[in-house]
């Protein structure tokens, strides 16, 4: 899909054209090969460029070409309940004065700059355009970090009271994803230290400040995904423990009732083996004496037993 922007030269607000003029930006979600052709015919930027941010296992970093500047950034993407992954963003910079962005899938943060929500926000100023897009990436990561907080507060409830395995594959997805946020962060934070020497990209007043705020909040997400991935880890080895404390519990309560059952069939063993046993077969009440015998013994082995905290 192809989409075209420009502010306003005279109220400052977002405008939707239906061509491609200076000072533009163009966005591109998962465009089509036409769409794609009519920006490198209109922008002269190297085809490749947009070509490889099609890719959804496109990595993080920054691309010098002739006439353009590519950075790409993961941004974090809701999938289901508790899963979420990430995608490539790229944000090319023309020497001729358009700012292109590139994606596989629908990017949610460029939104609030479609919609006008954005401070600060202009297309002619291509350098805090991108700028704001890596800040706006940073806290889309913080507030996907309190879903995927408040999801492992109630998973740790859930599983104080069952043990169920849903719950557990659970965990493991939102430990998944992550390990996602985690890996997307660190190479985001790379794409910002690159991107402050101002080697790549000349910096304006207020952009070194904005690009620190960023780097800032891309530290403290890195910070509580690692929490947060901690705290899944110590949740899963306490399930674990759990589990074997369960089992062994289980299998010391079926080995003493074993025992106890053992008892009256030993004896019953002994009376019915082809042997003489003397006279006490002949007596009236030999089956319940023996009978309760046997409850008898198996009774003071119970009780043994339940005293030792094997029952």
């Amino acid at each position: 899909m192809l989409k075209v922007f420009k502010t306003d030269s005279v109220d400052k607000k977002i405008k939707k054209l239906k061509k491609i003029t200076a000072d533009c930006w163009i966005d591109l979600t998962s465009p089509t090969m036409d769409e794609i052709d009519k920006v490198v015919q209109k922008t002269q930027v190297n085809k490749e460029l947009i070509m490889k941010m099609l890719d959804v296992e496109e990595l993080p970093r920054v691309e010098q070409d002739n006439n353009a500047t590519l950075v790409v950034i993961d941004t974090p993407y809701y999938e289901e309940e508790y899963e979420y992954a990430t995608y490539p963003l790229g944000i090319i910079i023309t020497d001729n004065n358009y700012v292109i962005t590139v994606s596989p899938k629908k990017v949610s943060i460029l939104d609030d700059f479609k919609q006008d929500k954005v401070k600060l926000f202009r297309t002619a100023k291509k350098t805090r355009f991108l700028i704001l897009i890596l800040l706006r990436t940073a806290l889309a990561y913080l507030k996907a970090l309190k879903k995927v907080n408040r999801a492992i507060e109630q998973k740790e409830e859930v599983l104080k009271k069952s043990t169920q395995n849903k719950d557990l594959v659970d965990v493991l997805e939102i430990e998944k994803t992550l390990v996602y946020f985690i890996t997307s962060l660190k190479a985001n934070d790379i794409v910002l230290e690159k991107l402050s020497k101002g080697t790549i990209l000349p910096l304006y007043e207020g952009d070194l400040d904005l690009l620190e705020d960023a780097a800032i909040e891309t530290k403290q997400a890195i910070e509580m995904s690692r929490i947060y991935r901690d705290i899944l880890n110590s949740i899963s080895d306490t399930y674990e423990t759990i589990v074997s404390n369960n089992m062994n519990t289980a299998m010391k309560f079926l080995a003493a009732a074993t025992i106890v059952m053992s008892i009256p069939t030993m004896i019953s063993s002994f009376l019915g083996m082809n042997i003489p046993l003397g006279d006490i077969t002949k007596y009236q009440h030999a089956f319940p004496l023996i009978i309760g015998i046997s409850l008898v013994i198996a009774l003071i082995v119970a009780l043994i037993l339940k005293k030792k905290d094997m029952l």
